[in-house]
């Protein structure tokens, strides 16, 4: 079990990459010609599948599924989401000093002799420089707190997959995030998991991880 919700760990981070991600909007000309003729028929949907018998001892388990739908699954995505929002008002701000100073700095380097060029480009590049590793810290902080807060979710889901493993008279627990194309509905214990999940653990709570100075090299 401890396997499953380990490799599930990735799949997790995956996800909360996803839902970080904020969609642009679909660029329209104002000159384009608008489209007269009906669209096509679409086609219809496929029947629903029907499934064989039931194969005693084999269970499903998606952890995609319940870090999605569970609570404290939800509750670790929304915070995770606040922090990340938080990183980037702070990376922006000073993005966008540095910035204003290397334009204001092209803008007048013709002017310069070479010893003003160095004196004021050399403290701009080491600017830049801190700045590259303060983004690439923050990251990895990001990172560390979803693994460390995913842990514990993880530890949680382990005891309740193996209660529910025995209480089904699993034989064989399968990733459905990654073995599993289709498969019957009640050899899923997904929402079994969530169910319990959600009485033991609905919410999680925490700030970034903040990382040793050394992390910064």
């Amino acid at each position: 079990m401890h396997r499953l919700t380990t490799c599930a760990a990735a799949a997790a981070l995956t996800l909360l990459t996803a839902a970080s991600a904020v969609a642009a909007p679909a660029k329209t000309s104002a000159s384009a010609p608008v489209a007269t003729q009906a669209t096509s028929p679409q086609p219809p949907a496929p029947p629903p599948i029907v499934h064989g018998p039931t194969i005693p001892g084999i269970c499903v388990y998606r952890d995609d599924q319940a870090i999605r739908t569970s609570l404290v699954g939800k509750s670790f995505l929304s915070r995770m989401q606040q922090l990340r929002a938080q990183v980037t008002a702070e990376l922006q701000a000073e993005q966008t000093a540095l910035q204003s100073d290397i334009s204001a700095f092209q803008a007048k380097r013709s002017t310069l002799t070479p010893d003003q060029l160095s004196a004021q480009g050399q403290p701009l590049q080491q600017r830049a420089q801190a700045f590259d590793a303060k983004a690439g810290l923050r990251q990895r902080e990001l990172e560390a707190t979803a693994q460390e807060q995913l842990a514990q979710i993880h530890q949680r889901i382990d005891g309740i997959l193996r209660i529910i493993y025995q209480q089904r008279g699993c034989s064989i627990l399968l990733n459905g995030d990654q073995s599993v194309i289709v498969d019957k509905p009640d050899m899923d214990i997904s929402a079994a998991a969530v169910q319990q999940l959600d009485k033991v653990m609905p919410s999680i709570t925490f700030d970034r991880k903040i990382l040793p100075a050394q992390a910064q090299q």
